[in-house]
């Protein structure tokens, strides 16, 4: 589900608009779509409220996709003052009136603009006008291929930089950690040395042979963190500790997705303020549900006598992968996940992790 913002500015832009708000609707995208006052009753749509600056300035911060029905001088002068990151910044369209075409003006790869306006083309029976570098020469983009599979990009000017060779079709290396699951472009060269840089999926780049001169990692964000703690340990200790193992695992921050523990943990305020420093979830679990997590895992009388299970970090690093592996991506793949770090001990903490199987598309 996207949250997609559309405006027209005349009558007939006005009835192409309805017909997207008609279609975004349907397919369970939250749509807000206005005309112009004058416009808006006879086409069916709700009337521009305050300044387009202000709707412009709205959206932009909260739309996933905007879209201009107009003249592409109105669009470009909306949006200039709020324009930041690629990474960041929203898909944004501008159809001409006549709904003839439709361009792809900012966010094409990482925002998905450039998907977007295929799919509005076919809908509307237009032209899609697609100006990226990549796509006019049909290579690989490795901003697009990055949003398609949910991974971070770890340099955008690293990221620029292959894509300005792979236009002037020089070789780029490539190398995953995670499974891919149909064939690779026939841009990058798989595993080689012989090019001066390439492209990395790993959660490890620490632990990352260096095939390449520049490597840009691409992660994905499904590294699960198992954390069990005395009562009472604080934020300092956590913290130090899990630093300690990211370290020594080689693990990216950009991956961690979540912290778990056991529920007899939900109101420790030391974990509850260390996933509020790095903005991840914590999620805990009954010891029922630990305990029918199915794995192999480092048992302890100690902590089965205590908690009622015989392992906290790792059974709920291991079970957060698999919930959120159903519940997220809505498929049943459970024991999909294999423990990067089994448990380690010490100043009172124990943690492990776990990341969820992961694959990775080109097409």
């Amino acid at each position: 589900m996207m949250k997609i913002a559309c405006i027209s500015f005349t009558a007939h832009g006005s009835q192409i608009n309805k017909k997207l708000e008609q279609w975004f609707t349907d397919r369970g995208d939250v749509c807000d779509c206005r005309a112009l006052a004058r416009y808006a009753q006879a086409a069916g749509l709700k009337p521009l409220e305050n300044s387009f600056r202000d709707w412009c300035r709205e959206h932009f911060a909260e739309a996933d996709v905007m879209i201009f029905i107009g003249a592409t001088g109105i669009a470009v002068r909306g949006i200039a003052p709020w324009v930041k990151d690629k990474k960041t910044d929203p898909a944004v369209l501008v159809i001409d009136e006549q709904g003839k075409f439709v361009i792809s003006l900012l966010s094409g790869h990482i925002g998905g603009a450039n998907d977007m306006a295929r799919e509005v083309s076919r809908l509307l029976d237009a032209i899609p006008v697609i100006t990226t570098g990549t796509d006019v020469n049909n290579t690989f983009a490795v901003d697009a291929f990055a949003a398609r599979n949910q991974l971070q990009i770890s340099d955008m000017t690293l990221a620029k930089e292959i894509a300005a060779r792979l236009i002037d079709k020089q070789l780029v290396g490539f190398a995953s950690d995670l499974r891919v699951e149909d064939m690779v472009s026939n841009a990058l060269t798989v595993y080689s040395s012989a090019p001066e840089i390439g492209v990395c999926i790993t959660v490890q780049p620490g632990r990352r042979q260096a095939f390449w001169k520049k490597t840009l990692f691409l992660t994905p964000k499904n590294v699960h963190l198992g954390i069990g703690c005395r009562r009472g340990t604080p934020f300092e200790v956590i913290e130090e500790k899990v630093q300690q193992v990211m370290a020594e695992c080689g693990l990216d921050w950009k991956a961690v997705a979540a912290a778990a523990s056991i529920d007899l943990k939900k109101d420790e305020e030391g974990l509850k303020e260390f996933c509020r420093v790095h903005e991840i979830p914590f999620t805990v679990y009954s010891a029922e549900e630990l305990n029918q997590t199915e794995g192999s895992f480092t048992p302890s009388k100690f902590v089965g006598t205590v908690t009622g299970v015989d392992n906290v970090c790792e059974r709920a690093a291991a079970l957060d992968c698999i919930r959120n592996r159903i519940y997220a991506r809505g498929k049943n793949l459970e024991g999909s996940y294999h423990m990067i770090q089994k448990k380690t001990a010490g100043d009172g903490v124990t943690v492990a992790a776990a990341m969820e199987d992961w694959s990775v598309r080109f097409e």
